[in-house]
């Protein structure tokens, strides 16, 4: 049973102590969650054991100063706070030494609305906004790391301290920055960490400072995109190639670490040697074809074959062949290189003066016409032209299809042979001879004469007379009672009889007349004897042969 004295000395100690104060105390007891503390009230208080930032150094018979909430609980034991008492004491040392602009050291303890709880001693906010130098998309894992903030705000009536680390980042960040560029210079060899990749290149880390590693400096082989060749996080060694410090602009270069390929290419890539080499690239023009790292040369279109007809590149070949080619052209300061694949093959061009020799006779087929003539291939790679006037002595071919289509086979003289410019001309009708050249032993004016229609126009009929000649009937020599079109009057294939009213072996033309096979022979020599005599006339029944052949040639145009 208590004594007197006790109960008078218990009444004394509770009578100094005063809710709402900071009391010392003495711990007792450690249990696994709760720590018992004697502060002299009539029993003991309990604090959680997680107020204690170290648990494990916490033993009995330890002072510690707690905050007495409440002198007796529902319990009837006092309601202490460790934390509470720690923090009002900080508070109180930080009010008296701590000033807005300090540099002050804490712990990330919780996140918080709007930002996170800090630990310097009392609890400060730290707004999301000025966490990093970024924004930050997640904070769990800050939380319980220790770091440097710059003290923003303190509004002691409230007992609230606003905090930046970004601020304390950027102050670094520039100091970096400056020491950086008080001593970088224009080729300096620095290390550095790819921070972000572009379109346009990569942002490189020079410990704080920035630089940019454009795409065109990152090989000296082609790179169509910087994710080709690098990656976020990946340590570069790399050349600094050009500082703007009013603008605080770093360029670097990757390529500049490793020698230059084009150096002194001529010597070892020779006009005429023989080299292999990846295709790595296919344009409408031809092929881009790696020879080694950062150097590529193009093989143009028109290098691929002597005589394949390529229209694309990619019908040859495809992006990652190897393929065997010459060197036929070599600049370095251009750095260009041309290739040639049809040089490993013997140019059919190079002997074709002896093997087609002007005036021979030769046979191929017809690859392709156009309005001027027709393309006869005489051997793999070689081609000659047949133009449309060199098709018939007789005939007034408008286009070749008149008489060839393609697939046929032909046989025609060597008219000439330009080697140099690839050209072979030939001619089908100089192998038979000219019909023209007696043409008057075959033909008389006044003559009657059958023939067949071959062809007719606006203005007149052509007719395919007996030895493969061609004869005019202008469509005023037709029927007088049927004049007009010469369409009108008569049909292709039709048979008819004309009177040959012109011969004119230069010219290879012979004029003929239907009506004139009305006349008899005095009305018939009497208009051929006017012509020769040069008196026919407009009114005449023929008209004058000039007049004839100016209406064909006008017309015919």
């Amino acid at each position: 049973m208590q004594s007197v004295m006790e109960e008078l000395l218990a009444g004394s100690a509770l009578a100094r102590l005063e809710e709402g104060q900071i009391v010392g105390g003495i711990v007792t007891e450690i249990s696994q969650n709760e720590v018992s503390i004697d502060i002299g009230a009539k029993s003991e208080g309990r604090v959680r054991l997680s107020e204690f930032e170290e648990p494990a150094e916490v033993h009995p018979n330890m002072a510690v100063d707690v905050f007495l909430a409440k002198l007796e609980g529902v319990n009837g034991s006092p309601i202490l706070c460790y934390d509470r008492a720690k923090q009002q004491k900080n508070w109180e040392r930080i009010a008296q030494t701590v000033e807005e602009g300090a540099i002050v050291t804490g712990k990330i303890k919780a996140k918080t609305r709007g930002g996170l709880t800090v630990s310097i001693g009392v609890d400060a906010f730290l707004p999301l906004s000025q966490v990093d130098l970024k924004p930050v998309m997640g904070v769990d894992e800050l939380i319980g790391r220790t770091y440097e903030f710059k003290v923003v705000k303190i509004n002691r009536d409230r007992r609230n301290i606003v905090l930046s680390r970004r601020e304390v980042l950027e102050e670094e960040r520039w100091r970096r920055s400056k020491e950086i560029f008080d001593t970088i210079k224009v080729g300096d060899i620095v290390r550095g960490t790819v921070k972000n990749i572009t379109d346009y290149g990569a942002f490189v880390d020079l410990d704080g400072v920035d630089g940019l590693l454009h795409v065109t400096d990152i090989s000296w082989g082609r790179v169509t995109h910087p994710s080709q060749t690098l990656r976020v996080g990946e340590e570069l060694t790399v050349m600094v190639i050009a500082i703007d410090k009013e603008r605080e602009r770093i360029s670097l270069g990757l390529k500049q670490t490793t020698p230059n390929p084009w150096d002194d290419v001529e010597r070892r890539y020779p006009v005429g040697a023989c080299v292999r080499g990846k295709v790595v690239n296919l344009v409408p023009y031809g092929a881009f074809v790696e020879l080694e790292e950062g150097l590529e040369a193009l093989i143009h279109i028109t290098e691929f074959s002597w005589w394949k007809k390529i229209s694309k590149p990619a019908d040859l070949l495809k992006i990652g062949q190897e393929v065997e080619a010459v060197i036929i052209a070599v600049s370095s300061k251009e750095q260009k290189i041309s290739l040639g694949m049809r040089q490993l093959e013997e140019n059919p061009w190079e002997q074709v003066a002896g093997r087609y020799p002007i005036g021979s006779t030769v046979s191929g087929t017809v690859q392709n016409m156009t309005n001027y003539g027709a393309f006869v291939e005489l051997e793999p790679g070689v081609q000659g032209m047949v133009h449309v006037s060199d098709i018939s002595w007789t005939r007034r071919l408008g286009h070749p299809s008149e008489v060839f289509k393609v697939g046929d086979q032909v046989e025609a003289m060597v008219m000439s042979v330009d080697q140099e410019g690839r050209r072979i001309s030939l001619s089908v009708k100089n192998l038979n001879e000219n019909p023209w050249d007696n043409i008057q032993e075959k033909f008389h004016v006044g003559d009657r004469v059958e023939g067949e229609v071959v062809k007719l126009t606006n203005f007149g009929a052509f007719v395919e007379l007996p030895g493969g000649i061609d004869g005019f009937i202008h469509s005023s020599q037709m029927q007088e009672e049927r004049a007009g079109r010469a369409k009108n009057q008569l049909a292709l294939g039709q048979k008819v009889t004309a009177v040959v009213i012109r011969l004119d072996a230069a010219a290879e033309r012979v004029a003929l007349s239907i009506k004139a096979l009305d006349y008899d022979n005095e009305a018939l020599q009497s208009e051929i004897t006017a012509w020769k005599e040069g008196n026919g006339s407009e009114s005449s029944k023929f008209g004058t042969i000039g007049d004839l052949f100016t209406s064909q040639d006008s017309d015919d145009s």
